[in-house]
């Protein structure tokens, strides 16, 4: 079963990121995942506008808002998928996308809000589950973690809920 398309192989990715999972646990004893990396971000910049209240809280005094492994991957993540975008034409620079502009028109400010939304729906929601879908959904279930198969059963669930909600209704 071959993949037809300028973009990347989504078989050949998939295996790419199960062998940097791997690598992730054999050099660094920790397993690959990014929302914690937010959370470091967000202290940063909590620090730079208010360093006294972001001390304050509790996330903060155990987990210190720093430039780690995790910080570098989140950058790692943004430049790797430009260069995917770039390298598999797949970059268009179109701020709505034709699936999006097709059911919902072509206002920009409701396509951007709406990713706003739901970005920040999914951060809390990473946060509340202990993890996020690199976390729970490779991490996790690389380790046979029963917590993760579920958490990964749920995103599976909420994710062809969401497009059944947006796009037959």
């Amino acid at each position: 079963m071959g993949y037809e398309g300028a973009a990347w192989s989504p078989y050949l990715v998939g295996a790419l990121i199960g062998v940097l999972s791997m690598a992730t646990f054999y050099f660094s004893d920790k397993p690959l995942g990014i929302s914690t990396s937010y959370a470091r971000l967000a202290g940063m910049v909590g620090n730079l506008f208010s360093k006294s209240h972001t001390e304050s809280l509790k996330f903060y005094q155990d987990s210190k808002p720093k430039i780690e492994w995790g910080v570098m991957l989140l950058f790692g993540v943004i430049i790797g998928a430009f260069i995917a975008a770039y390298t598999g034409d797949e970059m268009t620079g179109a701020w709505v996308p034709l699936l999006w502009q097709d059911r919902f028109g072509t206002d920009v400010t409701m396509r951007l809000g709406v990713a706003f939304l739901g970005g920040a729906i999914m951060a809390y929601g990473a946060r509340l589950a202990g993890g996020c879908t690199s976390g729970h959904g490779i991490s996790g279930a690389l380790q046979l973690s029963v917590s993760s198969w579920i958490v990964l059963a749920c995103f599976f669930a909420g994710s062809v809920l969401t497009a059944m909600l947006l796009y037959r209704l």
